[in-house]
């Protein structure tokens, strides 16, 4: 070939191959779809059209007789080379090259028993650490067997790529341990799964006639099934591999099929008994478990003589059994079995010998079944069914004759009624209540999921009925998206957030009660004359012209603005999201409203004052710049979401909801301890901005727009209380997560983003999600913030929650967060707890969504750092040497 062939690539994705110097012809030509390519003499590396750009390669027809050119020539060659006996890969970057054999591979029928199997052609991964004629020899066998053959040149790409192809056999380098350690690369491989039924080779070094050959048994000991001493011949590669094919690889072939048997005998409604020749049992199916009443554990492994037997049968019975299994007849006839629970069932039963090792009889397989002649066998499978509804047969009844005349939503009243027309009156009520109910236009949508799961389980298995009670046993619980707590004795820290932050406190009995100190002013005539935006001092300017990046110092602009950041923030953020305009509102109306609301913060909270504010303020806009959340949102949502993350925590007394309920304050009893900090937020927010003209900025806007706009930051609000916290996660993952991850891997969808969130932008369900989701992220983004930012949000929440205990135990409340003690707190233990329990789930929902890297990537290394100083036993904020800069 005296050209280089080309690579073209189709509109449809679809890649050709051609040797240029033969374009003329249709036969050099390859066309790859995705799936496996049909090869007219190109020899292209890959297995499937999405992987092709980086490790698409192209071979002559011939193999070579001899080593091939060192990997150099590789890059040289740039990807197309006029050499016709070296395999070049086109990606010098790339870990893996795949090849597609330019033999024709055909599949192979194997026979195990009566079962006729087809075998597909085998795949084989090498792992080597350069390529040499040893590589190039396999490369060039796998090619002749017609093999699929995969060549890894990093430990880690090797298990990457057996996890994604799960190769038959693998070859793996055991000469040199420079450049990796064959034996961890193969124990690394065997942990996983796949590992059992694949053949792992190790290529070792050739030794002179003089050395003596070493033992293969630390090789076997490191998950090795055999050795190839060194030779490149292509002939002697090839010979090796087809010999492992027609031994181990076709036997592990043969036992994989057996999966297939077992799973039919799982779901057999036949009871499957085997044994050993000496009558221990190997195996039970669930049938045959539901028939005895035992489990699976309590038999395996235990001989028949050991289990209890019936007094009903003959004495002889089962001597003559034994006769004639001993001498490989099969057996049946009656039978009668005692179960678990004492009662004795008649069994027709059906024992066939097996032979084995040796030609001699190693199992004995028995199918049972009820003998249906017995009324008592007739209630061995429906009895643990019925004894949930033997308290309520009406009940049942009722359920039966629903799953058989129900409409669309209801039952059949008629049907019901008359069923009952020769009972008492009472029991002929209550049918008829029973039905009424069912028929009731206004039944909810969980209603209908229950009644459809309750008919369901009419004719279902036991086991299937077992299982939706165990559903319906949850979906009758009021939180179905909080997750079960269990005891957390051996982490306090978590234990202690969960109680502080998503409980609502223990009612105390006392006259206590808990006070704010601050008095709340409404009146805003102290408050100066607003200047324009364009008066910002210069030193604020400069700071906010950084405004835009997730690493701002809010802590820098709390410093210039004397603790009022978010006066200045707000200017900045409202005017780039366009918020004067869509509230048809003067920037000096805007500028009194910021005033109001950061005068209300408590400058005296550590950590709940308007720095807070500022800091979630900006965390929204940040996810508002996102594209995907950009084009899922309208500017009503954007508004809505500037303006709560504004509000938020306005007038926050710096004490959870928990001390709240405990102390009997004023806010916990007007808000019935639900919600209490999030309602007085939103309600004080409202009232704040309308009492004065000069900072109402709904004053200009319609009736119908105010009330959604009011509604979506109310909502915005509330889902910062973090009670609800798992329900909102849960929601956004099931609701948003799955179903763009379907889309974007679905082979009908381009997965464009603009696609993904027109869909959305058709649910508002959803934008309600995606808003509740961003504020929630915003709220608590200390632990993604940069690690300084991190440390100082760590210490001043801390430090909240230290003056909460301190009060608490002032004033003989309950102590709600004990781990919180200024003495004893181990704060880097209290931040790993926070991000483990609440943060790194959310945060994987919401990248997932909004794609954020330098968030992630600011979270991996806090969450380090902290879990450095919690292993060094620090519970200070930072080492005492550290010096970060």
């Amino acid at each position: 070939m005296g050209c280089a062939p080309s690579i073209h690539v189709s509109h449809s994705g679809v890649i050709y191959c051609r040797d240029s110097e033969e374009s003329n012809s249709p036969h050099q030509t390859t066309t790859i779809s995705q799936g496996t390519a049909t090869l007219h003499g190109l020899f292209v590396k890959t297995d499937a059209a999405d992987s092709i750009p980086s490790v698409l390669a192209y071979q002559s027809r011939q193999p070579p007789p001899s080593a091939a050119p060192r990997r150099k020539e590789r890059r040289e060659s740039g990807g197309a080379s006029t050499r016709s006996r070296t395999p070049h890969c086109c990606s010098v970057e790339a870990e893996t090259q795949t090849s597609s054999s330019s033999v024709k591979a055909s599949t192979t029928e194997v026979q195990v028993g009566p079962m006729r199997l087809t075998q597909y052609p085998i795949q084989v991964l090498l792992v080597f650490a350069k390529e040499d004629n040893q590589s190039n020899g396999f490369w060039w066998a796998c090619d002749r067997a017609g093999y699929r053959c995969n060549i890894a040149w990093t430990p880690e790409s090797a298990l990457e790529c057996f996890l994604d192809k799960h190769q038959e056999i693998i070859v793996i380098d055991h000469r040199n341990s420079r450049y990796f350690d064959a034996e961890d690369i193969c124990r690394s491989i065997r942990a996983v799964e796949p590992s059992e039924h694949a053949v792992i080779l190790a290529v070792v070094p050739h030794i002179s006639a003089d050395q003596e050959e070493t033992s293969v048994l630390p090789l076997l000991d490191a998950g090795f099934d055999r050795q190839f001493m060194e030779n490149s011949s292509v002939t002697a590669c090839y010979n090796e591999l087809v010999q492992i094919e027609h031994g181990e690889v076709r036997s592990h072939f043969k036992l994989r099929a057996c999966n297939a048997v077992f799973t039919a005998l799982d779901h057999c409604q036949e009871a499957v008994e085997i044994t050993s020749e000496d009558h221990v049992i190997q195996y039970v199916n669930p049938a045959f478990e539901r028939m005895m009443g035992y489990r699976k554990g309590e038999l395996i492994g235990k001989e028949l003589t050991e289990l209890p037997k019936s007094d009903k049968n003959c004495a002889d019975l089962l001597d003559n059994i034994n006769t004639f299994i001993k001498k490989g007849k099969e057996w049946q006839g009656v039978y009668y079995a005692k179960r678990k629970s004492g009662d004795s069932i008649q069994q027709h039963v059906k024992i066939t010998p097996v032979i084995g090792q040796g030609g001699k009889i190693r199992h004995f397989v028995s199918l049972k079944r009820l003998h249906c002649t017995n009324e008592n066998n007739k209630q061995v499978y429906k009895s643990h069914h019925e004894e949930k509804y033997t308290g309520d047969n009406s009940q049942s009844e009722s359920n039966s004759y629903k799953c058989k005349n129900r409409r669309k939503d209801s039952v059949d009243v008629k049907s019901i009624t008359s069923q009952s027309s020769d009972a008492p009156s009472l029991q002929t009520r209550r049918y008829s209540s029973m039905a009424r109910i069912h028929s009731m236009t206004i039944e909810a949508p969980i209603t209908k999921v229950i009644n459809i799961i309750n008919a369901a389980q009419e004719n279902s298995p036991i086991t299937v009925a077992e299982a939706l009670d165990r559903v319906l046993e949850i979906l009758r619980t009021t939180e179905l998206y909080s997750p079960q707590l269990g005891t957390k004795d051996e982490d306090p820290h978590t234990s202690d957030l969960v109680g502080g932050l998503m409980t609502d406190g223990l009612r105390r009995l006392s006259g206590n009660e808990y006070v704010f100190s601050k008095n709340m002013n409404l009146s805003h005539s102290h408050l100066p004359v607003p200047n324009t935006i364009n008066d910002v001092p210069p030193c604020i300017a400069q700071l906010l012209d950084n405004e835009e990046s997730w690493d701002f110092n809010i802590f820098e602009l709390e410093a210039v603005t004397n603790k009022r950041p978010l006066v200045y923030l707000g200017l900045k953020v409202f005017a780039r999201f366009g918020v004067s305009e869509f509230l048809n509102c003067s920037e000096v109306t805007l500028r009194a409203w910021l005033q109001v609301i950061e005068a209300n913060y408590h400058s005296s909270n550590s950590y709940h004052n308007s720095t807070h504010a500022a800091d979630v303020l900006h965390a929204t806009a940040f996810f508002l710049g996102k594209e995907r959340v950009k084009g899922s949102l309208d500017h009503l949502d954007e508004v809505a979401a500037l303006i709560a993350a504004t509000i938020h925590d306005v007038d926050h007394p710096g004490r959870t909801n928990s001390f709240l309920c405990n102390a009997g304050s004023e806010l916990a009893v007007l808000y019935n301890d639900t919600a209490v900090l999030e309602s007085h937020h939103t309600a004080l927010a409202f009232q704040l901005t309308t009492k004065d003209s000069k900072c109402n900025i709904f004053k200009n806007i319609d009736r119908n727009r105010y009330r959604t706009l009011r509604q979506a930051i109310i909502d915005m609000v509330l889902a910062t209380e973090m009670t609800k916290h798992f329900e909102h996660v849960n929601k956004f993952v099931n609701s948003i997560n799955k179903p763009m991850a379907c889309e974007e891997t679905s082979p009908h969808s381009e997965g464009s983003d603009t696609e993904c969130t027109a869909n959305i932008k058709n649910f508002p369900d959803n934008q309600t999600l995606i808003k509740r989701m961003m504020i929630k992220c915003a709220d608590v983004a200390n632990p993604c913030r940069p690690l300084e930012l991190c440390i100082e949000w760590a210490g001043r929440i801390s430090e909240e929650y230290f003056a909460q205990t301190d009060e608490e135990k002032r004033q003989g409340l309950p102590v709600v967060m004990p781990v919180f003690d200024r003495n004893t707190c181990s704060i880097p233990k209290s931040q790993i707890s926070f991000i483990d329990y609440f943060i790194t789930d959310m945060f994987d929902a919401w990248d997932a969504f909004a794609h954020l890297p330098v968030l992630m990537q600011h979270l991996a290394n806090n969450y380090k750092h902290w879990k450095t100083l919690d292993d060094l036993k620090c519970k200070s904020l930072r080492l005492p040497s550290e010096n970060i800069n």
